[in-house]
């Protein structure tokens, strides 16, 4: 386990977090972030779909940018290439938001290390879904 898969930081933000914004996510039912949106809303989470079109999903208003987000973020749940995704944990912690998370395969050493610096907890490299079911 690596140092941006902290177990406290996994489990604050699976446990002690409402509102998720999801960056990447579409109406498209066959991709990740639709699955793994649906998942958060099953156990509670409220989702933020935050999308260049800004895309009604899963019943909740979408966002073209999380700085449209009129609202607080407890979770920016990144759906984005590696060489993409730096930008938006900077612009998490530009939100204010509790926490970053990008996906299984999306890691960002450089935008581990300046979120972490900002006092924004972040994990890297795994998926709610997998880390929910590692609980059982």
């Amino acid at each position: 386990m690596t140092d941006w898969q902290r177990a406290d930081w996994v489990e604050t933000m699976l446990d002690d977090t409402e509102t998720w914004a999801v960056v990447g996510l579409s109406g498209d039912p066959s991709r990740t972030a639709y699955e793994v949106a649906r998942a958060l809303q099953s156990r509670g989470k409220r989702i933020v779909p935050i999308h260049p079109s800004a895309p009604t999903v899963l019943g909740e208003q979408g966002y073209a940018s999380l700085a449209d987000v009129s609202f607080p973020i407890d979770v920016v749940d990144v759906f984005r290439r590696s060489e993409a995704a730096g930008e938006y944990a900077d612009q998490a912690v530009a939100v204010g938001a509790g926490g970053v998370w990008f996906q299984l395969g999306v890691v960002d050493e450089a935008a581990f290390e300046r979120t972490t610096a900002a006092g924004v907890p972040m994990v890297m490299d795994t998926c709610p879904l997998i880390e929910w079911r590692r609980r059982r």
